[in-house]
């Protein structure tokens, strides 16, 4: 049974701009699915619609098979510029949703320590979110999702800001992340390459109205090497996919 399901879904804003137009999507349990495509092409749209920031114009937005009605712990939402309340430490920005679902402070502080455990943030537990790097900060940002019991982590090109080493090192610790805890992930990135490296399946994506182009299941063996033969036929494939979307009008 899948996850996340969008059932034709269409999203309308003010005046008439269609964003998004008939998709049907859905993400199983456990799956990687990274979502790409020109921007406009409403990825990140149809990311908000699954977390319900947002609500569909048209059409059935479910999560194990139920409507989607507004934000919920189930489903974490990951953002570029990290989203951490600056006045918490790393553990209390960890613990902020155990401790608002009313769980004790032996649970708080034992599923913050998980968590920060998870991501390697040991020796940065009692430190504010100022003196982190880009790279430790969205770290605390992925453990504050999974410390608030999310079964679907949705990730807004998470590491677009990031310089090129610390984004591999966090794509790296990502992917093991994935693997250890079995979470369904919903990625959205315009890098290609990023793709490739981290999804199960990659969902290529139109120019508006957005529309769902093409999927490809990326069945490259793990860890993925770059430089690879076979990772390099992906990305000529998916480059080429892109590609043809230049010169379409959007409209």
């Amino acid at each position: 049974m899948a996850n996340v399901t969008l059932r034709n879904v269409r999203k309308t804003y003010a005046g008439g701009f269609e964003a998004i137009k008939g998709i049907d999507f859905e993400v199983g349990d456990g799956q990687f699915c990274v979502l790409v495509g020109p921007s406009g092409c409403g990825k990140s749209t149809l990311l908000r619609m699954a977390a319900g920031f947002e609500a569909a114009t048209h059409g059935d937005n479910l999560m194990w098979g139920m409507p989607i009605t507004g934000p919920g712990p189930s489903r974490g939402m990951v953002f570029q510029d990290y989203g951490l309340f600056p006045w918490l430490d790393v553990r209390d920005n960890i613990g902020f949703g155990p401790k608002s679902r009313g769980r004790t402070k032996a649970e708080i502080r034992e599923t913050s320590d998980h968590f920060i455990e998870l991501v390697g943030l040991q020796n940065f537990a009692d430190v504010y979110p100022h003196q982190l790097s880009g790279g430790m900060k969205q770290r605390v940002a992925i453990a504050r999702v999974l410390a608030n019991d999310a079964e679907v982590v949705l990730m807004d090109e998470p590491f677009g800001a990031l310089d090129a080493m610390t984004r591999e090192r966090l794509q790296d610790e990502l992917v093991e992340i994935w693997s250890r805890t079995g979470l369904t992930v919903i990625f959205v990135t315009h890098s290609i390459e990023e793709a490739i490296f981290l999804a199960d399946r990659v969902v290529v994506m139109s120019p508006g109205p957005g529309r769902i182009d093409n999927e490809y299941q990326i069945d490259l063996p793990r860890p993925r090497d770059i430089a690879g033969t076979e990772f390099n036929e992906w990305r000529r494939l998916l480059s080429a996919q892109l590609h043809s979307h230049h010169g379409r009008k959007v409209g």
